[in-house]
């Protein structure tokens, strides 16, 4: 993904904004009683008042009025939501140039800032203050999102199938009215701006663009939707991704897609210190329904579909596959395939997937791809997904959608004429110097696992290896078991947070005054979670340390005191264990269901 900071492009007055295209680069003028806005571009322009947060479109001469304030630059708006005080209006500072799509530049959001206009702060109860603390905090997680996206004049969301058949006159339409709304990562927070009618605006943030220039230029679009564990009652699963993998060669261009997602069932992973939490399926008359309405969901949008599992065998996830393996039995015209990675790729060998590919081998190739010329003649379409599915969606599932998309690129290419039919990106001492640099297409691979990982759990992807060598080596092994270390102190002590920023921010939970304090009932603030572990854990060990050394050469008295240490501190370590779920840090807005 190219990194070239697009801050220091020229700016792009000179040139008039197309029908439907949003501000490129705008000027934030901030007085002691609003906020200003105005584009640089465009010539549109509108005030937040910092009291109350009302929005008010300007003239371009009360957008210049007054001189009394600081300026600065700004490169898009992102929203804004209401919470006890006042509004918050998130804007974004600086940008990173990510490359093109179609012709348009792409950029990724370097970085991103509330506003606040939260005077009536003053006139709040202790209760709400304390309340409008916590959710502060939230949007300062937020103002942290990784790997978020825009265009200002091309819809991102939108997949090249989907976009190409729509009607020409959709492209004239501001860009939030074309995008797909399941993948616009700020979607609740537009809403405002679309009621004030502020369309120039208005930019949808989607997740995920990699990008690497070769002599076929290989493009993946992941479109996000992240949230929990799970299904909900409607049938929209945690943690769905729609991955595009598109490629281009000599004035044509290819597009495949699969989806990942949690299983859809209703079932939970509250943390409690263990390294892998217990898996907890919710018994629920919904459940089949909710099967349902994913799949068929699923078949509308995307046709055929083959569902891969890549869950083991036994164990808490076992049961899980066997009540997912249930439920497909009752869903017709949708062929579910159960692959035990763990198992059959055991020691770290990648090609074994190529057991998997060859149950699913027909199914990949009926559905095929999405092949277009540059003059918009389109000469196959892709009639159906793969949706893969492991426990969290990303290790297991980032190693296997990287194997089926190598074996669909390879028949891409052929047919573009960049390969011949017996020839693979994969043996590229076998194929010409051009495609000698063929690494390059696994390290994309690499760097969308790292991106969806960050994103989601907050660390690097596992098995990276095994996509870019096929196999694991020694240093993947030691970035591997950091990366697990640092998921491990995530999902334990700040992922209840994290989550809570989400809900807040997607609109999942709604503050409003007439809604009693989901704080209320006390107990740990999130903040004291790791303190509190580690003290009682670490303090522990060496307190028992210390008394064993204190214990050596002594008499027997000073070895019963030794033994009676150590059990106290064993029985306060089993005590934290047991009470594991006390000390981690859980969701507090919203409930599973």
């Amino acid at each position: 993904m190219a990194t070239d900071a697009a801050d220091e492009a020229p700016l792009l007055a000179e040139e008039p904004l197309r029908p439907g295209a949003c501000s490129r680069e705008l000027e934030l003028r901030e007085f002691h009683d609003r906020y200003v806005i105005r584009s640089i571009d465009g010539g549109g322009a509108f005030a937040v008042s910092r009291s109350n947060g009302s929005l008010r479109p300007l003239s371009a001469e009360e957008a210049a009025a007054g001189s009394d304030c600081k300026v600065s630059k700004i490169y898009g708006v992102a929203g804004v939501i209401r919470l006890l005080a006042g509004s918050y209006v998130l804007v974004i500072t600086s940008r990173n140039d990510a490359g093109s799509y179609q012709g348009s530049p792409v950029y990724n959001v370097n970085s991103m800032k509330f506003l606040c206009c939260n005077e009536a702060i003053k006139h709040l109860t202790a209760q709400e203050k304390r309340d409008e603390a916590y959710f502060m905090s939230l949007l300062r997680i937020a103002e942290t999102t990784h790997g978020l996206y825009y265009s200002y004049d091309r819809d991102l969301t939108l997949n090249l199938q989907r976009a190409s058949k729509l009607p020409a006159g959709r492209v004239h339409k501001p860009l939030w009215k074309q995008a797909d709304p399941r993948f616009v990562w700020n979607k609740n927070l537009l809403e405002e701006f679309i009621e004030a009618k502020l369309d120039e605006f208005i930019i949808p943030l989607t997740a995920q663009f990699s990008l690497k220039e070769a002599p076929v230029r290989i493009t993946l679009f992941s479109r996000t939707r992240m949230w929990r564990r799970g299904a909900n009652l409607e049938g929209a699963t945690a943690n769905f991704v729609e991955t595009e993998q598109l490629a281009e060669y000599e004035g044509l261009m290819s597009s495949f897609i699969q989806v990942r997602g949690s299983i859809p069932l209703l079932w939970e992973q509250i943390v409690d210190l263990s390294y892998k939490p217990c898996l907890n399926i919710i018994e629920h008359e919904e459940t089949p329904k909710v099967v349902q309405r994913h799949f068929h969901d699923l078949s509308q949008r995307y046709g055929d579909t083959v569902v891969v599992d890549l869950t083991d065998k036994q164990g808490d996830e076992g049961n899980l596959s066997n009540a997912f393996a249930a439920e497909m039995e009752r869903i017709p015209n949708i062929r579910y395939v159960h692959f035990d990675f763990h198992h059959i790729c055991r020691g770290g060998n990648f090609d074994n997937l190529q057991v998997l590919y060859n149950q699913i081998e027909e199914a990949i190739q009926k559905q095929g791809y999405f092949l277009i010329n540059s003059k918009g003649e389109i000469f196959l379409e892709q009639s159906g997904i793969v949706r893969s599915n492991c426990i969290d969606c990303l290790d297991r599932t980032n190693v296997t959608q990287s194997f089926l998309a190598r074996k669909s690129l390879d028949l891409q290419l052929q047919r573009m004429g960049a390969l011949s039919s017996s020839d693979s990106i994969s043996q590229s001492e076998d194929i010409s110097d051009t495609f000698k640099k063929s690494k390059s297409y696994f390290a994309v691979w690499v760097e969308h696992g790292d991106e969806l990982s960050l994103e989601y759990a907050g660390s690097y992807a596992l098995k990276g290896d095994l996509v870019r060598y096929g196999r694991q080596t020694l240093p993947g092994l030691i970035k591997d078991g950091m990366s697990a270390l640092s998921r491990y102190y995530l999902n334990n002590f700040h992922d209840g947070v994290r989550q809570d920023a989400l809900d807040l921010i997607s609109g999942y939970y709604t503050v409003s005054k007439s809604i009693s304090s989901p704080f209320q009932n006390g107990g740990f603030e999130s903040a004291t979670y790791l303190p509190v572990a580690s003290a009682i854990i670490v303090g522990g060990i060496t307190a028992t340390t210390f008394t064993l050394s204190q214990a050596v050469g002594r008499n027997a008295q000073h070895f019963i005191t030794s033994i009676i240490c150590a059990g106290l501190t064993a029985g306060v370590v089993a005590l934290v264990k047991a009470n594991g779920k006390q000390f981690c840090s859980k969701p507090r807005l919203c409930g599973l269901i």
